[in-house]
């Protein structure tokens, strides 16, 4: 075990190239040794590849071996970390077959030459000219991702349009130039007059760029739209707000919101946005959605709003009331009078039982949301 770690030590990346192989084989050892080592050990041979690193990096962890398993892929580093996660006890001759393999192909490595081409040019830095490395690096970004124009066509216009704006005019009629047709003409009518007359005379000084340049254009652009930083949380905060004033008493909503107001007004403007309560129906549900909202609203909870009879839900009652049968509105108002008043709990508590009934239908795509007029400006 100590010639392992001796040896892993010594080598440092070059420790990682059978480990490489042995984590993407699925039955290692892999190829490229010759007969006398490529035959496996007695009792490795129910173990996959990745088990097999695993049990490697276990052993090494334990013997407290620095391992650099970042220099890894992300997907491998994934796959290594869950199959550790799922792995139990290992017997000690297993364990002593699997490092044999290992030192058996780390004895074979003679020499080690980085992984890709950034780890190219990171080895030869300071020996190569200024323009074969700024082109290098530019064909490095590109080398591992689909087709940057694609990644353009694909990115939404709101992403799109401020690149364009900060680029030349020579480059966004690159872009334009390059993507479809119905595409180019959407992000030109979202511009102001004076960039999209520009963008479309210069379409005519692209016919003698070169088609490296287009591609460097494109790779550079498609990194700047789509490389963006991780973020804890997928939705914006004015949402996350929203969603939680949604499902809180409507006291509670009211007095946080008239708070925000003070703060910081324009971030309460977009919590209000993100707001959907029982007086939003008759300005976001379309009347021929209605029918299909009250067969999911329990008639029971419709009626003792109705029975509560509280000013400001009058609109929205009459929004519903009218826009389905006119027998059954009839009878749920005439049965909601024989009902106790419910207290401003019971309320609250109905009003959420109801909304969250709304909501798993929006959810669900049974019934679509109406754009606020604010938000169309």
């Amino acid at each position: 075990m100590d010639h392992v770690c001796k040896r892993f030590g010594e080598m440092s990346d070059a420790a990682m190239m059978p480990f490489n192989t042995m984590a993407n084989s699925m039955n290692f050892p892999g190829s490229g040794m010759d007969d006398a080592h490529r035959a496996a050990p007695t009792g490795t041979d129910h173990l996959s590849g990745i088990q097999k690193a695993a049990i490697i990096v276990r052993v090494l962890v334990a013997e407290g071996v620095d391992l650099q398993l970042s220099a890894l892929s992300a997907r491998m580093q994934e796959n290594l970390t869950r199959t550790m996660g799922e792995m139990r006890l290992i017997d000690r001759t297993t364990m002593n077959a699997v490092v044999a393999e290992y030192v058996d192909m780390l004895e074979q490595v003679g020499l080690s030459f980085p992984d890709g081409l950034d780890g190219a040019l990171s080895l030869l830095d300071g020996r190569l000219d200024a323009m074969a490395t700024q082109q290098l690096r530019m064909l490095a970004r590109g080398a591992n991702r689909r087709d940057p124009w694609a990644d353009l066509e694909a990115a939404p216009d709101t992403d799109l349009l401020p690149v364009l704006e900060a680029e030349s005019t020579v480059v966004g009629a690159v872009v334009l130039s390059k993507l479809s047709i119905d595409k180019a003409a959407g992000l030109l009518s979202q511009m102001a007059p004076d960039l999209a007359q520009a963008l479309a005379i210069s379409v005519a000084k692209t016919e003698d760029i070169a088609p490296d340049t287009v591609a460097r254009i494109g790779v550079a652009l498609a990194q700047q739209v789509t490389d963006k930083p991780l973020r804890a949380f997928a939705k914006p905060s004015t949402k996350r707000v929203g969603e939680i004033l949604n499902s809180s008493p409507t006291a509670l909503r009211d007095r946080l919101l008239a708070g925000l107001d003070n703060l910081d007004q324009g971030f309460a403007t977009g919590v209000r946005k993100s707001i959907f309560t029982f007086q939003d129906i008759p300005a976001r549900i379309t009347p021929r959605d209605v029918p299909a909202l009250m067969r999911e609203v329990p008639s029971d909870d419709m009626m003792f709003i109705i029975a509560a009879n509280t000013p400001e839900d009058q609109p929205t009652l009459e929004f519903l009331l009218s826009n389905m049968s006119k027998r059954i509105a009839d009878t749920m108002r005439e049965d909601a009078t024989a009902l106790p008043v419910p207290t401003a709990k019971q309320k609250d508590e109905i009003m959420a039982r109801v909304m969250g009934s709304v909501r798993g239908m929006i959810d669900a795509g049974t019934i679509t949301l109406q754009s606020l007029e604010e938000e169309d400006v």
